[in-house]
């Protein structure tokens, strides 16, 4: 008598598409949830060279009620800034106009933060698998976009 069977391991394909799609639901449940930080790998300043970012440090932090954020600012500004200052944008404040819709193949979030002296206007496309691009429009400045990723932000240690 023989008998045949069949082992249950997974393939590699199946357990890499299986990955991929708890990858996925993961992005999608920070992104609705409103609770991640975008961290960029490269600034592409309007009219200038690509730069990476490896030793720049640099954030947006998004959070249900607020969004804060240092990014690294590369091109011209206009009026109302002031020479001395770090030159980065920072801003720390309750979002305004804040929208998240579900495309194709991202999501799309827009919102709108005043800061001390200016007003940006973010736009964030996230990738199903967590890529991200950034651009932040403001007053006082050129146009800027940063490339990067987002994750989950890190629980505060006990």
């Amino acid at each position: 008598m023989m008998t045949s069977g069949f082992s249950q391991e997974k393939s590699r394909s199946e357990i890499k598409k299986e990955r991929k799609l708890e990858k996925q639901s993961q992005i999608a449940e920070m992104v609705n949830a409103r609770e991640f930080v975008f961290i960029g790998r490269t600034a592409q300043p309007q009219g200038y060279r690509s730069v990476n970012l490896a030793s720049n440090p640099n954030f947006v932090k998004f959070h249900p009620d607020m969004i804060e954020g240092d990014m690294p600012y590369f091109g011209k500004a206009y009026s109302g800034v002031g020479y001395g200052g770090d030159g980065g944008l920072k801003f720390d404040g309750v979002p305004e106009d804040y929208t998240v819709e579900k495309r194709k193949k991202n999501f799309l979030i827009e919102a709108v933060v005043k800061g001390e002296n200016n007003v940006y206007n973010i736009n964030l496309s996230v990738g199903f698998e967590g890529s991200a691009t950034l651009s932040i429009n403001s007053n006082n400045r050129s146009p800027i976009s940063y490339n990067g990723d987002i994750s989950a932000p890190e629980k505060p240690k006990e």
